[in-house]
């Protein structure tokens, strides 16, 4: 039988909120589509207070009894084409052992449910082109490739590092 799912905002100032975020954030780093080696020991120590202190962040991780089993993190944009903010999905987490058992419709339901209360025009993520299985979950979920007109394409995440 499969534990029940409940789906919970994520609240830094508890340690076990705190706790499970880093744990699920750092098995998603350790994935290959995560880029394979962890969080850093800078991101661990600083990433938690650095999110508390934005008012434009939110999480929200799914909780199997005691088990955290999914997370997503949310920055919230604005779309100066909608003059609406919207929400961006920053990392979907679900644990290896809880794929294919809900998880991603609990968060992209609590996503959805914050993006509406917010007066979000829409919720933006990006996905790995190698990653077939997030991205027809994420097509489930009703997400789409972007594009203003279709006689220009989609639109290319592009990324510049900086120092």
């Amino acid at each position: 039988m499969t534990a029940s799912l409940l789906t919970r905002a994520v609240n830094f100032g508890q340690p076990a909120d705190a706790a499970a975020f880093i744990a699920l954030l750092d098995h998603y780093a350790s994935d290959p589509m995560g880029g394979g080696s962890g969080l850093s020991a800078f991101a661990t120590a600083n990433l938690v207070p650095r999110l508390a202190a934005r008012s434009d962040f939110f999480a929200f991780i799914v909780w199997a009894g005691d088990q955290p089993v999914g997370l997503i993190n949310l920055i919230e944009g604005f779309s100066t084409f909608a003059a609406r903010p919207l929400l961006n999905v920053h990392d979907v987490v679900v644990h290896a052992d809880w794929r294919g058992r809900g998880v991603v419709d609990a968060l992209f339901a609590a996503a959805e449910a914050l993006a509406v209360q917010r007066d979000c025009c829409k919720l933006t993520l990006e996905v790995l082109e190698g990653n077939p299985r997030a991205a027809a979950a994420y097509a489930r979920c009703g997400f789409k490739p972007y594009e203003l007109d279709p006689e220009f394409g989609r639109a290319v995440f592009m990324e510049k590092k900086l120092p």
